[in-house]
């Protein structure tokens, strides 16, 4: 490591967790370049941020162009030209009944900002989230997380109004993806008898594809049945694609993937390539039953990251990196497949498009296989692959390469990860 390394990195809070003892000096495409001189495949995309991959050439120079320009101009004053062509450019790729948006630097802040949004419009206040559920670490967010204990500390009291049902797991119930749905929908119409009545629930908060409880995607006729059923009780279906969003799932949003148009939609992570930005989506007649100055922000829509936007979804649409998410993430989820089937360790294998999940059993069960995940994950770093885990019990090794991974790339980070197996097992 270097001087600077240690003369300061022993003062930053310890509160954040260190993974790979890495000191990175510069990054390019999939790979990162350390201090040291190592070079590292990266498939955890500063966890499926850099969609676009490191520094892409016409992200850097529409940052670059913007910072000569303005550097921040805030939304109540002035309403600047990057922060409208972003809008122009996601009305291209959102649902047509998706007309309103606001914008934030954070999951998080979004998360809150939908939550507000949605109890404002409907003057209800309780909320429904799932179980596996990560939407955050500010202290409403915190109670709509249920992934780990740990995302919380000791900050236990915490904003109330927060129901919690069975997620469609289907891998930890041992059932169909059918049979998982239907299971989970009975859950959730019990609890809406036993625990909260419908006419208290502002909105059914759920991420299409569980992210930090294991890369799990939610049955077609689940989301349909949550559909069915907020139309049913004036409930809004709020979309959480901070991780699943711009790409990752092999469309530019998970939702496409069973025609379910939420009422509104959390975005951030991929949305500019590692510049923070956040939205909330929804039609603007649902925005216009916010009241005006009851939410805001001072960097929101800030305009180096809103031109970082624009370039990213240019950037996806010019090189086609959606098309190529899709074809990779078959190619990825393949070569897991065939690995399965040499190591039963391997308990599952599941994903849309780049957003892959691999889950591991030791015993005949996922909730021992922490250890074996963090030594495959390790071995894999030595020999230069970065990945990361995920789950309630760290069972499942996720895959978050960038959108315009090669088919090499692929090829190379299975061949490693074969190694890896090979070393543990």
């Amino acid at each position: 490591m270097s001087e600077l390394y240690s003369q300061n990195f022993p003062h930053l809070s310890p509160v954040w967790t260190r993974i790979f003892p890495i000191e990175a000096e510069r990054a390019e495409g999939s790979y990162i370049y350390a201090t040291d001189g190592r070079k590292y495949l990266d498939f955890t995309c500063g966890i499926g941020v850099t969609n676009t991959g490191h520094c892409h050439p016409k992200v850097v120079e529409a940052i670059r162009e913007q910072a000569g320009l303005f550097l921040h101009a805030q939304a109540n004053i002035v309403v600047h030209q990057p922060m409208l062509r972003m809008i122009e450019e996601l009305r291209t790729i959102v649902p047509p009944e998706i007309d309103g948006f606001f914008f934030s630097n954070s999951g998080a802040e979004a998360v809150e900002g939908a939550l507000k949004l949605a109890r404002s419009a409907t003057g209800r206040q309780s909320v429904i989230v799932f179980t596996g559920s990560f939407h955050g670490r500010t202290a409403q967010t915190m109670m709509l997380t249920t992934s780990k204990t740990g995302y919380k500390g000791s900050a236990q009291y915490l904003p109330g109004a927060v129901y919690v049902a069975p997620y469609p797991y289907a891998y930890k119930l041992g059932m169909t993806e059918e049979q998982a749905a239907a299971y989970a929908l009975e859950a959730l119409e019990e609890l809406l008898v036993s625990q909260v009545a419908p006419h208290d629930v502002a909105a059914i908060l759920i991420e299409p594809v569980l992210g930090e409880g294991g890369y799990v995607p939610a049955p077609i006729s689940f989301l349909k049945g949550l559909r069915e059923l907020c139309n049913r009780h004036g409930m809004l279906l709020i979309f959480d694609e901070v991780q699943s969003g711009f790409g990752r799932t092999g469309k530019w949003f998970a939702l496409e993937h069973s025609g379910v148009v939420p009422d509104i939609m959390t975005v951030a992570k991929g949305i500019a390539s590692g510049l923070p930005l956040s939205g909330v989506f929804s039609s603007l007649d649902l925005m216009k039953k916010w009241p005006t100055g009851s939410h805001g922000g001072t960097y929101g829509g800030n305009a180096v990251a809103m031109a970082a936007g624009v370039a990213t979804i240019r950037a996806m649409k010019e090189e086609k990196m959606l098309e190529n998410a899709t074809a990779r993430g078959i190619q990825l989820q393949t070569g897991l497949r065939k690995l399965q089937e040499e190591y039963p360790q391997i308990g599952d294998v599941r994903g849309l498009g780049l957003m892959i999940g691999s889950e591991f059993q030791v015993d005949g069960t996922y909730k021992k296989a922490k250890d074996l995940v963090k030594k495959v994950i390790h071995a894999a770093e030595e020999r230069g692959l970065l990945l990361l885990s995920c789950g309630t019990y760290d069972s499942t090794i996720r895959w978050i390469p960038p959108l315009n991974v090669t088919e090499a790339q692929i090829a190379d980070a299975l061949n490693i990860f074969s190694q890896s197996l090979q070393q543990v097992l």
